[in-house]
């Protein structure tokens, strides 16, 4: 094993993350190489700086006018170099600070500084790299995004529990708890939780939140050790009263020494930059030290050194003067109150509407609500509407069709249930 990942190792022995390193987290380091060593020619090197392989004219990145012309707002630095592989340091400030400001129940938890990454698919794909392996076991609810059996099942080969999202109309968590004794091997485990939900858009309620934390708590403190990964993709659309409007991650990162928290998110839907392609990965535990997630961090950059090398300057630096801008809240606000709109027409509709075929499972947030199937298949369903009546859908199963709402007009909502209850009906 390289000796820099061997030191990484020692700085972690003993605590959560030495326990739930993969073979491959075990091996993962940031090497001494071109990218470090021209970090730190960047700070020393007063005269010429002949390291990293980018052309420059008086120390400005060459760039071509035609593509300069078309970002007039920054400057040559923030547009055309590589970005550091860990991100921009003022962006990842700036990210923590938020994360602060939207989770009052972080209180004084400590957390990792957030590593920037190419999006979130990237962001959990790199810490099923860091600590999933095979013979290991992911809990998930059964209706969940389709990426995570991809990521984790196929990429990693590491096996997938499933409970019933649903109980009593609302979340699971009993059912999470039975199946997270069932999967602990060696009293390890991963745990993945989504919310709001993808393709339910449910998140759940104060009390459901409050009894998942128990349920880790008491998971933990009879040593089994867990990684809980929080993908906050849709964080911030809360449509109800009395839902948890933080992060869980806000409620696990200082739990129980136990558990290791990391919280995936980015601006993709939080800032409505989809194609941006900007996450982050943040680390917390309530034993950890800042020593402890330094190593983590190296070797995190390490799994990103070795695959996409780093994320996109132009995107990251965009993203990093919005959060300076003063009137960002105000228009993410407005946004918010425009699906808020399309779910409120929505909930209104579907209270009118009666089926033996089709009925709507319990959504409060988020972008999506789905349909449970009363009779036939999801994906009958979705050929139907989509041939018969050229609209789209998604069958996440047999027996689950989802709806994206943030991708209809409110006008056109009544239309579009007309169609799928007509259709379901015919069926």
């Amino acid at each position: 094993m390289n000796a820099l990942a061997n030191e990484l190792n020692s700085a972690l022995a003993g605590s959560i993350a030495d326990v739930l390193l993969s073979g491959l987290g075990r091996r993962l380091y940031f090497p001494k190489g071109i990218v470090a060593q021209s970090a730190e020619a960047k700070k020393g090197a007063t005269r010429a700086n002949a390291t990293i392989g980018i052309a420059t004219k008086a120390g400005t990145p060459l760039f071509l006018p035609t593509i300069r012309s078309l970002v007039p707002g920054l400057d040559p630095d923030e547009i055309f170099p590589y970005a550091p592989t860990q991100g921009v340091e003022k962006l990842r400030e700036l990210w923590k600070k938020e994360i602060i400001r939207k989770n009052p129940d972080l209180g004084d938890a400590r957390f990792s500084l957030p590593l920037v990454v190419p999006g979130l698919t990237c962001g959990i794909s790199t810490l099923a790299d860091l600590f999933a392996d095979k013979g290991d076991t992911l809990v998930l609810p059964d209706l969940h995004w389709d990426n995570y059996p991809l990521i984790f099942e196929t990429r990693r080969e590491t096996a997938v529990a499933t409970f019933p999202f649903y109980a009593g109309g609302g979340f699971n968590v009993e059912g999470m708890r039975e199946t997270l004794s069932r999967a602990s091997r060696a009293g390890k485990v991963i745990l993945l939780l989504n919310f709001p939900n993808n393709p339910t858009g449910y998140s759940p309620t104060i009390d459901e939140a409050a009894a998942i934390v128990s349920a880790l708590r008491d998971f933990a403190s009879r040593g089994n050790r867990c990684l809980v990964i929080t993908d906050d993709a849709y964080f911030g659309l809360y449509y109800e009263q009395k839902i948890y409007e933080q992060s869980l991650f806000a409620r696990l990162c200082g739990l129980h020494e136990n558990i290791l928290a990391a919280k995936v998110d980015g601006s993709t839907k939080e800032d409505l930059t989809w194609g941006f392609r900007t996450g982050f990965i943040t680390l917390g535990s309530k034993g950890l030290t800042e020593a402890h997630y330094e190593a983590l961090t190296r070797k995190l950059m390490g799994a990103l050194r070795s695959t996409i090398s780093n994320s996109s300057m132009l995107a990251q630096n965009l993203i990093l003067r919005s959060l300076e801008d003063p009137q960002r809240l105000a228009q993410k606000a407005e946004a918010a109150k425009l699906l808020r709109e399309r779910y409120d027409r929505a909930k209104s509709i579907l209270s009118r509407r009666k089926s033996t075929a089709i009925e709507p499972m319990p959504f409060n947030s988020g972008y999506f609500m789905s349909f449970r199937l009363l009779r036939g298949k999801a994906e009958d369903l979705r050929k139907a509407l989509l041939t018969g009546s050229g609209v789209g859908t998604i069958a996440i199963n047999d027996g689950c069709l989802r709806v994206a709402l943030s991708s209809v007009d409110v006008e056109k909502l009544e239309e579009l249930y007309d169609l799928i209850y007509s259709t379901a009906e015919k069926m």
